[in-house]
């Protein structure tokens, strides 16, 4: 039997069944659409967040105070010593080391008198907007000061401007920050959120007033940004001696660089959308069960015509092969449909919702197609065995 031949007997016996060819498809339909659709919700997170971390700069290190040690089953921080602005300042002098910010934080009420609003405030230096990638609309950000020195100084967030002064203009206006008076000097470009985080409504104050202010003696981060032409490495180590020595040459903070960050992170998202994409493929599995049931039961109402089909000389393997071409055209059919249709509504949640970022992967595009064929001809394995097995004798009998 040549290849025309058996592709014009399948596609005839599926246009004669269109009920059920459509009741078959439509499993493997909707577990390729769901793999598509979770997939590409979970690409999107996985792009928009790693854009909202790189939109901060990539060549930037943390470091924090306290470094974790594991003992056993049991894991200790150290602690011993806190980071100081004198720490901070003595990062300036590492190799390959541009800018440094001493970062304190925490929330506190910000009162013009008529209006007031509970945010976020830190505690840095001149250096943010070369660090964080920070631009002024108004005005300036803090002055290149002493770090060790306050100031009653205060840069206000864009949307934190908007709530204390609507229109007006903040510049030269006093607030009062938990009971202490700072002049407003500037307000910041719009940066958007960071993981739900407001960055627009927050003020920032020199370093040294948000340590008093917080009644804090050690600062919570230092934000390093090292020159392009340095590896992040050999900074890291050079960071890491630097305050060895301050701390006794005790290794009691933590660093980290944004690139283990953003790998870590990385990893564990594209995990996570694996993980998503596995949980909706088993809706593939009742697919199978759907090509399953209904070749076995094709097989059943198409015994006398198998029978004829071996009574003129067809081979056992022409059987077997015509069974399997039609399973696999059933759950290629329906894997190409759920893929539009997957499509479809990812495009549609990306217009509607224009907050949700959907990025379809081509990778598990082609992989739900090629996984939902695979499913096909495993179902249809069966069905084609038992049909390519029938006696010709015993199958015209029940005609």
């Amino acid at each position: 039997m040549e290849f025309q031949d058996a592709f014009k007997l399948t596609t005839g016996t599926i246009r004669a069944h269109r009920l059920r060819t459509a009741l078959t498809m439509l499993g493997i339909a909707i577990g390729t659409a769901s793999v598509i659709l979770l997939t590409s919700i979970g690409e999107g997170l996985r792009y928009f967040i790693l854009h909202s971390f790189t939109q901060f700069g990539t060549n930037l290190i943390l470091i924090t105070p306290g470094k974790t040690e594991t003992f056993g089953m049991q894991g200790v921080a150290n602690t011993t010593r806190k980071l100081t602005i004198d720490d901070a300042m003595q990062l300036r002098k590492v190799p390959g080391v541009e800018k440094v910010v001493p970062i304190s934080y925490g929330s506190a009420r910000v009162d013009t008198g008529k209006r007031s609003r509970s945010v976020f405030v830190v505690g840095a230096t001149a250096d943010v907007p070369a660090v964080w990638r920070f631009r002024v609309r108004q005005g300036s950000f803090l002055p290149q000061i002493d770090p060790r020195r306050g100031a009653p100084l205060v840069v206000l967030g864009s949307k934190l401007k908007t709530e204390l002064f609507r229109n007006e203009n903040a510049l030269g206006q006093y607030v009062h920050i938990s009971g202490s008076r700072f002049l407003v000097i500037g307000v910041m470009e719009s940066k958007g959120q960071l993981l739900g985080l407001d960055i627009d409504d927050r003020a920032y104050i020199p370093i040294a007033s948000a340590l008093q202010l917080f009644n804090k003696e050690g600062l919570q981060e230092i934000h390093t940004l090292f020159s392009q032409g340095h590896q992040v490495t050999s900074v890291a180590d050079g960071i890491k001696k630097a305050l060895m020595e301050r701390h006794d040459h005790q290794e009691d903070f933590t660093i980290i660089t944004q690139t283990e960050m953003l790998d870590t992170l990385n990893n564990i998202l594209k995990y996570l959308t694996m993980g998503v994409g596995g949980v909706a493929a088993i809706s593939l599995l009742v697919g199978a069960v759907g090509i399953l049931t209904m070749m076995w039961i094709s097989v059943n109402e198409r015994i006398s015509e198998i029978g004829l089909q071996k009574a003129i000389g067809a081979e056992p393997q022409q059987i077997l092969t015509l069974f399997l071409m039609e399973a696999a055209m059933l759950s290629t059919a329906g894997g190409l449909t759920g893929v539009i249709a997957g499509l479809s509504i990812a495009q549609l949640l990306g217009a509607a919702i224009p907050a949700l970022p959907v990025r379809v992967p081509t990778t598990y595009v082609l992989l739900a197609i090629a996984v939902s064929v695979v499913v096909g001809l495993i179902s249809g394995v069966a069905p084609a065995r038992r049909a390519s097995r029938l006696d010709p004798l015993e199958a015209l009998r029940t005609e």
